[in-house]
């Protein structure tokens, strides 16, 4: 490695330590989310599997709450930290496929920057090891290019095995090698060759414990998620979402420039053919699974997380290989040198706002609902009515609610959702003692009441009324219903209706 190069390994390595420190900075001082208190939840009963999602997203909870306790930070930790192997695996990628340190360098900034990676690694879901498997799968299916020995297609399935661990997206990577391969002349030889198929099998052996618990459920999970989008739901409205949240998540510049460098790849041949195509079909191949899930309901921008590694390698393709005419040169030019400082700024910006509310004046925002800014204080004060009370369990309507009261009541505390058992289905029913006594009911307040649970008990008092703020925003009302003589079964364990 030359001078030049070593001097961009070095400040790009600076960089990313930077960035993730930042993240680290901001994973302390920011309340979790509801979806995040809820895979905390999981992570107290590992499994190896669940209602909405395979099991990764919980080891990785886990291992970070033993080393930095079940804290905002603990549960982020390693999520955070995984940015780290992702990074390295983004920049051997694109080394190996197009060539240079510049190329590589810029790959892994440019991933580092974007909303979804710098969010996505913060706020613990699904999508955060499911990137992270993404650019390995991608890093080893270049080292299988490179290198053309079949021993690196057991790295591939064990990436993609790992990817199917954090979300069943990770499936579409089959079909995106089958089409490389068929659509790379010297790569059809991989067809014949019995290293492929051990891959995938080392993939399905990985992913064998999310199988064999669907079979022990109902195969619920396979169910609920295979069944999100329904030919028969035509709803067109939803693909309008689509771009937008893209630009927002990739930040724009970053997404200029992978707009560009797909463009290059496919019209202009940027690249060896198999490097191009290995991009294309990594990229649109689960593209094309979301906008025709656009079309039949709601597509989560973070959701696009397996296709972003792909995404900012044509970027950088973009920005230093390219032969653009003068004006498209200016344009990724700047689009270069000011990702990078946007892509911080829109972060700094967002963690500002989540958990201040400043930027807006304190009025409501997209984050004000999901982040958990107010629910310290909130827990401490329904801790406070139930004990006044003599309540011995808190009962929450939605999975959400019941993963903050976990979370941030005292460690202990008797916390079940009344409906939706099987999402809980991996951890141990509530001592029915507890739920034998008066309990706390904690709901957002409503017009109407709590009718449901009016028809369980005999005697329904509402004995508080609890705000959660932020600043001197409002964010919800919750109403505390303490419930005594219990009808029935406290629990409603109806099966889910992907189970019936």
């Amino acid at each position: 490695m030359g001078g030049a190069d070593a001097r961009i390994v070095r400040n790009t390595a600076l960089v990313i330590l930077a960035l993730v420190g930042l993240r680290l900075v901001a994973a302390a001082v920011t309340p979790i989310t509801f979806d995040e208190a809820y895979y905390w939840m999981w992570s107290q009963n590992l499994a190896g599997g669940y209602y909405d999602h395979p099991p990764m997203v919980a080891y990785v909870i886990r291992a970070g709450t033993l080393i930095a306790g079940d804290t905002e930070l603990g549960v982020r930790l390693v999520s955070i930290l995984l940015a780290l192997p992702m990074s390295y695996a983004i920049y051997r990628s694109a080394a190996i496929l197009f060539g240079g340190a510049r190329v590589a360098a810029t790959s892994a900034i440019l991933l580092n920057v974007t909303l979804l990676a710098s969010v996505g690694t913060l706020i613990v879901t699904p999508d955060a090891p499911l990137l992270v498997a993404s650019s390995f799968v991608l890093f080893f299916l270049a080292k299988v290019l490179e290198s053309g020995r079949g021993v690196w297609w057991l790295a591939v399935g064990a990436a993609v095995g790992a990817a199917l661990l954090s979300k069943y997206t990770a499936m579409f990577f089959g079909l995106a090698i089958l089409i490389w391969i068929a659509a790379v002349p010297k790569l059809r030889h991989w067809f014949l060759s019995p290293w492929p198929y051990l891959g995938g099998f080392v993939a399905l052996a990985l992913f064998s414990p999310v199988i064999l618990w669907n079979a022990d459920h109902q195969w619920v999970s396979f169910a609920k998620q295979l069944g999100r989008a329904r030919i028969e739901d035509f709803r067109p409205v939803f693909i309008a979402e689509l771009i937008p949240t893209q630009i927002a998540f990739a930040t724009p510049l970053v997404f200029i420039l992978g707009a560009m460098g797909l463009h290059a790849l496919t019209w202009r041949r940027a690249g060896a053919l198999a490097s191009r195509v290995l991009i294309e079909t990594m990229f649109w191949t689960i593209v094309a699974y979301f906008v025709w899930h656009s079309l039949h309901a709601r597509v989560e921008a973070n959701w696009f997380a397996p296709v972003y590694p792909p995404f900012v390698v044509a970027a950088a393709a973009a920005a230093n290989l390219v032969q653009w005419k003068p004006r498209q040169r200016r344009l990724a030019d700047f689009c270069l040198r000011w990702a990078a400082p946007t892509g911080i700024v829109m972060f700094a910006a967002l963690i500002v706002q989540a958990n201040t509310g400043w930027l807006s004046g304190y009025r409501r925002d997209a984050t004000v609902r999901s982040v958990g800014v107010g629910w310290r204080e909130l827990a401490a004060e329904i801790e406070a009515v139930r004990v006044r009370n003599g309540a011995t369990c808190v009962l929450a309507p939605d999975y959400g609610t019941t993963g903050w009261l976990a979370f941030y009541l005292p460690r202990g505390s008797c916390v079940a959702q009344q409906n939706q058992r099987i999402r809980w289905a991996n951890m141990p029913e509530p001592d029915p003692k507890l739920l034998a006594g008066k309990l706390i009911y904690v709901d957002e307040l409503r017009s109407d009441g709590h009718p449901a649970v009016h028809d369980l008990f005999g005697k329904v008092t509402q004995v508080a009324q609890l705000q959660r703020k932020r600043g001197p925003l409002v964010i919800e009302t919750y109403s505390m219903d303490l419930l005594e003589g219990a009808k029935g079964d406290v629990l409603d364990r109806s099966p889910p209706p992907e189970a019936r």
